[in-house]
């Protein structure tokens, strides 16, 4: 496999000598493979941070934050709402180009891109934009969006995030299935090629409304192994490099001359959902007895406290709508054990999961795996390449799921797309409610169409702690997103977060030497 990687490696260096030094952006990515590159498809971190730098939203979050507070303009160049706010109307810049030969974007791309986010059968993200009533080409550069009802933040689903991402209607006209392997975009950067498990290859787009980058190609490599991803980056074969989630890695790759390591926001929570309809956890008490196991405080040491933070409820800490004021499982191996023998399983139970390959997703699963161990659960995990890991969770496959997601920071997000009834895998609306949770849904619900802003708040808040008590899922931790990259590499922005999870390598990003 070394020997794999080093060839691959080196035929992709040899490509890239056709370009003059500093232009070429060679970047380290800790999977196995591309999932579908169709950003309304597409789930797993490492296709969205991709798909990054390929598409624009009608609205966008300032390069290098991750916070709702800045948003300004992407294709829209300005908007107007209703005062009842369920009539939206934005304008669009005239100069924005879909990448290749698809011509110039308009309101009619714009209309075609929305309503394919919002149809079940083709967009994974189809339940995000329920609220919707109608999307229409109001004038060549004019979309208007009616809402059956408010929503927590519209704009927060406009910014090129899962369905947010502008796509061109003739491009996915055209291409068909062939789109989730050649997606055609208007940001800064173009598909090329792929090479499957070896990378993806971006060049710049010359026609970019925001001016023609000043990189002109990035390889996105898949390296699997942390191990093999370290040693090219350290031996300067890549420029930029997904790290693995624990403090000791960026304890050891700032020791690297040369480095800049960035600890970004929103962090990505991790979460045991527990599938209620599957014995045993079909009992509340094995579920409590999971919760019990847990040690939060020892998950942290193990990731590190610089880069970790305890997660205590269904919505991150940080989010608007979370709350702290929870039911508390507190850590201990007796209660669980009673827990259990309680539920007539006196020696101990068996749960199973299908998990990921991705290294810090797993080293977080392993541990668990050593907790729930001296509680008398033994969880057997059956490991897949990420982007099986994804389908198959989403066909109700497993009896234990470990999810790690960010998502846009409002309550109603994580508790509509993971814990709504409407959310549960293998129905004709899911989107990722593993444990067919249903317990909150009056609500979440009625958070959505609160006008009173308190009210709202506490509709949140009710719901977090039903769902606590029902013990739908376990939450764990909060991993913030570790990256490095040369110092001669300037990415323009101050670096606090990214909602897309990766670097934001814009049109102005250059390397210095």
């Amino acid at each position: 496999m070394k020997m794999r990687t080093g060839i691959a490696l080196a035929a992709i260096l040899a490509a890239s000598n056709a370009f003059a030094a500093g232009t070429t952006l060679n970047v380290g990515m800790g999977s196995a493979d591309a999932g579908k590159l169709d950003p309304h498809v597409a789930t797993s971190t490492p296709d969205k941070g991709l798909l990054h730098w390929m598409f624009n939203g009608l609205v966008r979050i300032k390069p290098g934050e991750a916070s709702p507070g800045f948003i300004e303009p992407d294709i829209a160049k300005s908007w107007t709402s209703s005062e009842d706010g369920l009539t939206w109307v934005f304008s669009l810049r005239d100069d924005v180009e879909c990448h290749g030969d698809y011509g110039k974007l308009d309101a009619e791309d714009v209309a075609y891109s929305l309503m394919r986010s919002a149809n079940p059968d083709v967009s994974a993200f189809a339940k995000d934009y329920s609220a919707i009533d109608s999307i229409e080409a109001s004038g060549p550069l004019e979309v208007t969006i009616k809402l059956k009802e408010k929503v927590p933040s519209l704009l927060g689903l406009l910014v090129p995030y899962h369905g947010g991402n502008i796509v061109c209607k003739d491009a996915v006209e055209a291409l068909g299935e062939e789109y989730q392997r050649t997606p055609i975009g208007t940001g800064p950067f173009m598909f090329a090629e792929y090479q499957p498990q070896q990378f993806v290859k971006l060049v710049a787009n010359p026609e970019y409304f925001r001016g023609e980058p000043k990189i002109k190609e990035i390889y996105y490599r898949y390296i699997p192994s942390d191990a093999s991803r370290d040693l090219a980056f350290q031996s300067g074969e890549i420029d930029m490099i997904y790290g693995k989630q624990e403090q000791t890695w960026v304890e050891r790759i700032k020791q690297v001359p040369g480095t800049k390591v960035v600890v970004m926001k929103p962090g990505e929570m991790s979460v045991i959902h527990l599938n209620m309809t599957m014995p045993p956890l079909d009992d509340v008490r094995v579920r409590k007895a999971v919760a019990h196991a847990i040690n939060r405080d020892a998950m942290v040491q193990f990731k590190g406290p610089d880069v970790t933070l305890a997660a205590i409820s269904p919505v991150p800490e940080g989010h608007l709508g979370f709350t702290a004021d929870v039911p508390d499982y507190e850590y201990s191996i007796e209660k669980a054990k009673a827990l259990l023998a309680e539920a007539g399983h006196p020696d101990g139970v068996t749960i199973k999961a299908i998990h990921t390959t991705l290294p810090g997703m797993l080293s977080t699963m392993e541990a668990l795996q050593a907790l729930l161990r001296e509680a008398g659960i033994n969880l057997e995990i059956e490991t897949v390449e990420h982007a099986t890991f994804h389908e198959q969770i989403r066909k109700d496959m497993s009896q234990v799921t470990h999810y790690a997601a960010a998502r846009f920071p409002v309550a109603d997000v994580y508790l509509s797309q993971f814990f709504h009834s409407d959310a549960i895998v293998g129905t004709p609306t899911a989107i990722t409610n593993f444990s067919h949770c249903a317990v909150a849904d009056a609500e979440i619900e009625a958070a959505r169409t609160e006008g009173n802003a308190e009210k709202q708040l506490e509709y949140w808040a009710t719901a977090q702690r039903k769902i606590m008590e029902e013990v739908c899922a376990v939450p764990i931790v909060q991993s913030m997103q570790l990256w490095a990259w040369k110092d001669t590499l300037d990415l323009g922005v101050e670096v606090n977060g990214s909602l897309n999870l990766s670097p934001p390598v814009t049109e102005i990003a250059s390397f210095s030497e």
